[in-house]
C-alpha cells in the first residue's frame, strides 16, 4: 500500500533553506568555502544523515524482532562524491555483540532500511512547475 510523504522546502536568500517536515524544520544551507553562510548541514550531509539514521533504526528493529538486547548501535556513513552525485557510499556498523549476531543483523537490516532500499532501486523522479505557492 502506498503511503505518500511531503516535505516543503522554502528559498530564504543566498543558499540557505528552510525544509519543513511535518512539526520539524531544518535549516539547509551550503559551506562558506562554496558561497553557503554555513547555518545548517548541505543537502549532501542530510542524504547520509537519512542513510544513517535509518540504517541504526533498521539495526535495533532487526534486534527487538528477535528479542535481542544491544546496548548500542552506531553507524558511520561515507559518501565519496563525484560531482554531481554520490559514486559510492560505505557503512561501518558498530555493535558490542558477536560477529555472527551482527552479521544477522545488518543483513535483516538491509532488507527493511527504506533509504538504502530506495537508493539501490532508484524511483522514477518528475520534475513539473506548478503555481506560485
Amino acid at each position: 500500500m502506498a503511503d505518500d510523504r511531503t516535505v516543503s522546502a522554502r528559498w530564504l536568500g543566498g543558499y540557505q533553506v528552510d525544509v519543513v517536515t511535518g512539526d520539524f524544520t531544518v535549516r539547509v544551507d551550503e559551506p562558506e568555502r562554496v558561497g553557503g553562510t554555513d547555518t545548517g548541514p548541505q543537502p549532501t550531509d542530510l542524504l547520509l544523515a537519512s542513510v544513517a539514521s535509518c540504517f541504526v533504526l533498521s539495526l535495533a528493529w532487526a534486534a527487538k524482532k528477535r528479542e535481542m538486547e544491544v546496548p548500542a548501535i552506531s553507524v558511520e556513513v561515507t559518501g565519496t562524491y563525484e560531482g554531481p552525485r554520490f559514486s559510492s557510499m560505505v557503512i561501518a556498523v558498530s555493535m558490542p555483540v558477536p560477529d555472527d549476531v551482527a552479521e544477522r543483523l545488518i543483513q535483516s537490516a538491509e532488507r527493511v532500511c527504506y533509504v538504502t532500499n530506495t537508493l539501490k532501486r532508484a524511483p522514477d523522479i518528475t520534475v513539473r512547475r506548478v503555481d506560485a505557492i
